[in-house]
């Protein structure tokens, strides 16, 4: 029996495989991916959110055409995204951890390998002496040349592979940072604020069926708004979140909180290190005057700085 579970803070994964068994198959074309550190089997990017119904039936139906016997044990709660977030924060500090001590570890290597390169180059004959072909060193000389070649290349794969863990950590160390970054953050609350607007017109919307399209009976209304309830309600405590971390960095200066209210036709805006003028105020956005003939669009929260000519 094979058993696909999900919990919102373990995701999506499968009890029951065993190597060899003919699951693999399966399950990769289903879109699952092997997780060593786990030991199982699981759906990425399902860890931290509600169950995705329509792979997890997918995968099902597969499974048992191949013969095998599947239950389902899925849960549709969620947790308050300030845990989820907490968790996130937590697991990329242990990532950051350790890609440093892998850094740590490659430099050492290259430290060595670029000692062991100088020792093999300091044991050939002064002088770039040439091989003396024919005399009894000539057997020596090409080996030593053969060991200083194979030390020099391992010294540069070493450094090679420092750099690469280096570079590795230096950013995963940044993150958490741009993952809270103001713009980001304002970003992602247009984001959430529209999924949740596009659910709520689902359960609404019309039924298109063979027949042309025909408005929801109040029973398959019903049956939408149960199946959509927890994933508007977990985007709600998404959003909520979201908002109250913008709010606090405005409140601090991190964020600016221009808005259709403070931003006027004619002032000056600072966008992306350069300055220009506003030409027209939108609800989301100002069109902003350019060096070319035509205007650009940027959204509020990427104003870094505003000025009124006519106040100054």
């Amino acid at each position: 029996m094979l058993t696909i579970t999900h919990t919102h803070e373990t995701g999506t994964l499968i009890d029951g495989t065993a190597k060899g068994d003919g699951t693999a198959e399966v399950l990769k074309a289903t879109g699952w991916r092997w997780g060593r550190s786990i030991g199982a089997w699981f759906i990425p990017n399902s860890r931290d959110h509600l169950p995705n119904g329509w792979k997890i039936n997918r995968t099902a139906t597969a499974l048992r055409a191949a013969g095998f016997d599947v239950d389902t044990d899925v849960s549709y709660e969620h947790r308050p995204t300030a845990e989820v977030e907490a968790g996130k924060i937590e697991r990329q500090q242990g990532r950051v951890d350790a890609l440093d001590a892998k850094a740590d570890r490659k430099a050492t290597a290259e430290e060595a390998a670029t000692q062991r390169a100088e020792a093999a180059l300091n044991r050939l004959p002064e002088g770039g002496e040439p091989i003396h072909v024919g005399h009894h060193s000539e057997r020596g000389h090409r080996a030593a040349i053969a060991k200083a070649d194979t030390a020099m290349r391992r010294s540069v794969e070493a450094f090679r592979d420092a750099e690469i863990a280096r570079g590795r950590a230096e950013a995963a160390a940044h993150t958490t940072d741009a993952r809270y970054a103001p713009v980001t953050v304002a970003n992602r609350i247009e984001k959430l604020g529209a999924e949740i607007r596009k659910m709520q017109r689902q359960t609404e919307g019309p039924v298109y069926g063979a027949t042309g399209i025909r408005p929801a009976t109040a029973d398959e209304h019903a049956r939408r708004l149960a199946r959509l309830t927890p994933y508007i309600e977990e985007k709600r405590n998404q959003l909520g979140y979201w908002e109250g971390v913008r709010a606090a960095q405005i409140e601090t200066g991190k964020a600016t909180g221009y808005d259709r209210a403070t931003v006027k036709k004619g002032d000056r805006v600072k966008v992306r290190g350069h300055w220009h003028e506003v030409v027209r105020v939108n609800a989301k956005t100002v069109s902003v005057s350019t060096d070319y003939s035509w205007t650009d669009t940027v959204p509020y929260a990427e104003i870094q700085e505003l000025r009124n000519p006519a106040a100054a």
